[in-house]
């Protein structure tokens, strides 16, 4: 599948900085090819409404929110509040429509990978059953390093095809903080996985030339299908 799933150790890791720096760097560098932003479920405000902002007015970029549920809980919970059910039919279909109408699709994910679609499912087995591979945002703070370790074995254990792992600083850190709390080598060696680049902390999320740069410091041939194109040329 032309698609990549974007998850995290948990809640507030750096998924919605990891996604907004593709697609900034695909508005920048790869129109008009176009591109997908899935985010399958969303509870409370945030992620949508962020995306609506940076990426409304481009012609090349489609985003989908199919399901939205009032209170920031975990979805079964914010439903059961609603008295509604989670259609995982619908936000399939809202899926396979995104996928065939568009060359490469992002599906932001809820929480982490263990966290619940519903009260039967997780983000991980809807990995599986969508047949997605994954990039794991690592957020950089103490316990980084453990964190990586047990969602690695989480994906193992539910057949997710992890690509590698991205590094988000979700404050303002040193170099020698970097190699301390996350150290890139460890982490490596007890995840068999490579580590794809390290996101800096940005103050200003919104500002799509920044994003697009720091995109383009991770080894984004494990990312976006760039090699299937033949040129890439700046568009803006």
């Amino acid at each position: 599948m032309n698609a990549l799933l974007i998850t995290g150790t948990d809640t507030d890791a750096g998924k919605t900085v990891l996604t907004s720096a593709l697609a900034a760097y695909w508005q920048l560098y790869c129109q008009p090819r176009s591109l997908g932003i899935l985010k399958p479920i969303q509870t409370g405000v945030g992620d949508r409404e962020h995306y609506q902002r940076l990426f409304s007015a481009s012609a090349h970029l489609t985003l989908a929110n199919p399901l939205q549920f009032a209170a920031p809980l975990a979805p079964p919970l914010a439903a059961d509040r609603e008295g509604r059910s989670i259609p995982l039919d619908l936000v399939w279909h809202t899926y396979t429509q995104l996928v065939q109408n568009h060359d490469f699709v992002l599906v932001e994910g809820l929480g982490g990978l263990g966290s619940p679609v519903t009260h039967e499912t997780t983000v991980a087995d809807l990995a599986w059953d969508w047949r997605l591979s994954a990039v794991l945002v690592v957020p950089v703070k103490l316990g980084a390093i453990g964190q990586a370790v047990a969602n690695v074995a989480l994906a193992e254990r539910s057949r997710v095809h992890l690509k590698g792992i991205v590094l988000n600083c979700i404050t303002p850190v040193t170099a020698d903080e970097v190699d301390q709390w996350a150290n890139i080598a460890l982490i490596e060696t007890l995840t068999r996985l490579p580590v794809l680049g390290v996101l800096p902390h940005l103050e200003d999320p919104t500002n799509l030339n920044q994003l697009a740069t720091i995109a383009s410091d991770l080894a984004l041939e494990k990312l976006l299908p760039l090699a299937s194109f033949s040129s890439l040329t700046p568009t803006g």
